[in-house]
């Protein structure tokens, strides 16, 4: 990539703003929970933008471009998939969740299935937000690295002390206020750069050239389509992130108009990454599939478009780590850590809770430095999978059918979908795992499932 020297001021300039700005906010943090939820004090513009700045990460730009270099239109299931997710979360899901008090989803199911339940589902839904956390980490390193020219290691390192300053100090707060601003940068940047490179691609010989599929929303097929779509909805309805962003709303209709307008930010977001990509594969096409998207805006987008947008990007993969980190960091401390040491004062669990969310910053670089080259998109649906076989229906029941099904089977569900999810990757089966773990939980719960005693009746087991 020719990187000018105004690019990189540019870039820095706007990185370090955004940084700088949720440091500065991150002063008012002086407690567990306004780390974890915020104070529970957030408007709709904080929710959206916490929940937006959080899914708006390496998936839906840079996985998104690298895909549509090879599969043109079809690459925009998974920001379309996010935003239909974030329309039923604030439907079905927000008002009941936020009116919990809670801060966690194992939190949640430990109230209808017992500390066993709070254990598993921890261990579970940080398994899998961790691989989403990889899928920002691997572009992140891989821009990095090819900009400065620095070693992938050392270029780990840096992108962890960005992550850092942005969510680390001042957790939800600062994840959120960032969030906002991340959103603005890439809103007008991206659709600009993506305008232009749809305007320049259209009608041109290249353009006539392209294959019918690239054109067409299920040009990888209607099946791997709606699967996709399908395992996006599952996880981001199971993903602590999200619900912890509805944790901090200051009230259940805040929440769920929260997640409205995040839909309306993510949902159009991955169209100018989807015109940049097979813009790439006309003009660029030996170019590195993950690095379609900064290559065109530093190659073939103006220096300030450019520039801006780099920054963009850059904030997204940061914001992305951070607000999946802080997630892991929240469930681990506050779920497992709290009950086994006992601790009681509020600012040792904070501190457990910062280095458990550095600890989780380290390992996700360490798992995409040992995966280099591997498709972004790959580890979102693979975490979307993980998190939604293991935990979707017994959360679902748990939300709207409260005492319909019993704690020892719910527990048996929850371990016996994630294994069979787990063992259909490492087999190669020719099934999406989500599905494999769907209907793993559902075979699981069956005869655990019973109707709920209303007075004057008994108990009739299913």
């Amino acid at each position: 990539m020719n990187l000018t020297t105004l690019h990189a001021a540019i870039i820095l300039f706007t990185v370090a703003l955004v940084i700088g700005i949720g440091i500065y906010h991150s002063r008012s943090i002086k407690s567990a929970a306004g780390y974890s939820v915020g104070g529970r004090s957030a408007g709709v513009p904080l929710v959206a933008g916490s929940i937006a700045g959080t899914v708006v990460g390496g998936g839906a730009t840079i996985g998104t471009a690298q895909l549509a270099f090879n599969f043109g239109l079809s690459a925009w299931w998974f920001t379309l998939g996010s935003g239909i997710a974030f329309i039923l979360m604030g439907l079905f899901y927000a008002r009941r969740m936020r009116g919990t008090g809670l801060e966690t989803i194992p939190q949640f199911l430990s109230l209808n299935y017992g500390k066993k339940a709070e254990e598993l589902s921890s261990v579970i839904s940080s398994i899998g937000i961790l691989f989403s956390a990889v899928a920002s980490c691997l572009p992140g390193i891989e821009i990095i690295s090819s900009l400065s020219g620095l070693d992938p290691v050392i270029s780990s390192v840096l992108l962890i002390v960005m992550v850092i300053g942005y969510t680390f100090f001042g957790g939800m707060k600062s994840a959120a206020v960032g969030g906002i601003m991340k959103m603005v940068i890439i809103w007008v940047s991206l659709f600009v750069a993506g305008f232009e490179a749809m305007e320049s691609l259209y009608g041109t010989p290249e353009w006539a050239s392209l294959p019918a599929a690239d054109m067409d929303l299920f040009g990888r097929g209607f099946e791997l389509s709606m699967a996709n779509l399908f395992s996006v909805i599952v996880g981001v309805l199971c993903t602590q992130t999200y619900i912890q962003c509805i944790f901090s709303a200051s009230t259940p209709v805040t929440a769920a108009f929260g997640c409205f307008a995040a839909a309306l930010i993510v949902i159009p977001v991955g169209l100018p990454s989807v015109a940049i990509g097979m813009y790439m594969h006309a003009f660029d096409p030996n170019v590195s599939p993950i690095l379609v998207l900064p290559s065109y805006l530093i190659n073939h987008s103006s220096t300030l478009i450019g520039g801006l947008a780099m920054g963009g990007i850059l904030l997204s993969l940061i914001g992305s780590i951070g607000g999946l980190s802080l997630g892991i960091g929240t469930m681990i401390s506050h779920d497992i850590i709290m009950p086994i040491t006992k601790i009681t004062d509020d600012l040792k669990l904070l501190k457990v809770t910062k280095l458990t969310v550095l600890a989780v910053m380290i390992l996700a670089c360490l798992i995409s430095i040992a995966n280099r080259g591997s498709e972004v998109l790959f580890w979102n649906y693979l975490s979307m999978a993980l998190r939604g076989g293991g935990i979707f229906i017994p959360f679902t029941l748990a939300v709207f059918l409260p005492g319909h099904l019993t704690k020892t089977w719910a527990v048996i569900s929850m371990a016996g979908s994630t294994l069979a999810a787990l063992l259909s990757v490492f087999m190669g089966l020719p099934v999406e795992p989500l599905f494999v773990g769907l209907i793993a939980s559902v075979i699981f719960i069956l005869p655990g499932i019973r109707i709920k005693k209303i007075p004057g009746t008994k108990d009739y087991g299913l």
